[in-house]
């Protein structure tokens, strides 16, 4: 964690001095919760690695012999690991599902302020039901100044058009909290009467914001999991594109603490065997496995938001990998 905020830290410092912000700040309302957040996230690995350092010292000592010569089973050795494991697993699984999303507010409050962390342009082609039979279509938008282009709105009901609204142009004026719309033409269906009618421009109020526009993918980090399905729910309704993202984060949020006892499997199985390169050996295929491991939960996010794999398969996929090489390394570990 100390190499990550050197990094952090050097990226970052032209931010701090531009806007003169103070060390109490940077320390306490950012880097304690920039710790806390990736301590937690990357708690697994950061475990494993230990499990390696203090397993591959005792093997190199001859002290995992004299205790499996002595009479005590190799599952007796893995006791007291799982059951630290457990505690340590506990802990993540609460602080990733309630604790880490407040304190993540205030780190990301720091960035917004002093960092230039701004809400992402959406995908083009944006479709989303912002209410039941109401659904919207822009096929872009430009978030920071609350512009879009080729805009449609229609209403349904029991799925027979009543209402359709087309515009080349449409701002959000922050003044009279209106939307105002150019090129604009409606159609209204109405007890089988059929009304068309347009004109240059109209200010009008619409039953959505600008923030309908926005991507959320930030928003989502600092949301507890009750906090987080309800914001999923709402956002299917909408129709929104993103749920397999927002997916992905609720699921990794239970799959990283159970990372925890696959990891520690691995790692007292692989370092009680004494080798010649001793400690270094075993740490640097300890890193190895650790990259791997880091790398397949990104590719499988990845094909969970890009190419419609299920989020909780895709979350999962590493682990049961993993879990497949732990009882490998069981197997093959000195009994």
């Amino acid at each position: 964690m100390v190499i990550a905020i050197i990094f952090d830290v050097s990226e970052k410092l032209d931010d701090f001095l531009k806007h003169d912000v103070p060390m109490e700040e940077i320390v306490f309302n950012y880097y304690v919760n920039f710790v806390f957040f990736y301590g937690n996230l990357f708690s697994p690995l950061l475990i494993f690695l230990s499990v390696i350092i203090f397993t591959s010292s005792m093997a190199f000592k001859s002290e995992i012999i004299a205790i499996l010569s002595s009479g005590i089973s190799f599952n007796r050795l893995l006791l007291p690991y799982f059951i630290t494991a457990t505690i340590l697993a506990l802990i993540s699984f609460y602080f990733n599902h309630f604790v880490v999303p407040h304190a993540s507010k205030e780190r990301l409050a720091f960035e917004l302020a002093y960092v230039g962390y701004h809400a992402k342009n959406p995908h083009k082609n944006l479709h989303k039901q912002i209410k039941p039979g109401h659904y919207i279509y822009v096929e872009n938008y430009n978030v920071d100044r609350d512009i879009g282009y080729k805009f449609t709105y229609e209403i349904l009901n029991d799925g027979q058009l009543e209402y359709k609204l087309l515009a080349d142009y449409i701002q959000w004026d922050t003044t009279s909290n209106k939307w105002e719309l150019r090129n604009y033409y409606i159609r209204e269906i109405k007890d089988g009467m059929e009304n068309l009618y347009g004109g240059k421009v109209i200010d009008t109020t619409m039953s959505f914001l600008p923030d309908e526009f926005e991507h959320k993918d930030y928003n989502i980090a600092m949301m507890d999991t009750p906090e987080l399905m309800e914001f999923i729910e709402d956002e299917k309704l909408r129709g929104s594109e993103l749920i397999s993202t927002y997916e992905v984060e609720k699921n990794q949020r239970t799959a990283m603490p159970i990372a925890t006892y696959i990891l520690v499997l691995i790692g007292v199985s692989f370092a009680s065997r004494k080798v010649r390169g001793g400690i270094g050996l075993h740490l640097a295929i300890s890193v190895a496995i650790s990259f791997i491991y880091i790398f397949a939960m990104q590719v499988t996010k990845v094909y969970a938001i890009k190419a419609g794999l299920n989020p909780l398969i895709a979350v999962w996929i590493p682990n049961i990998f993993f879990g497949i090489l732990a009882f490998y390394f069981y197997y093959r570990a000195p009994k």
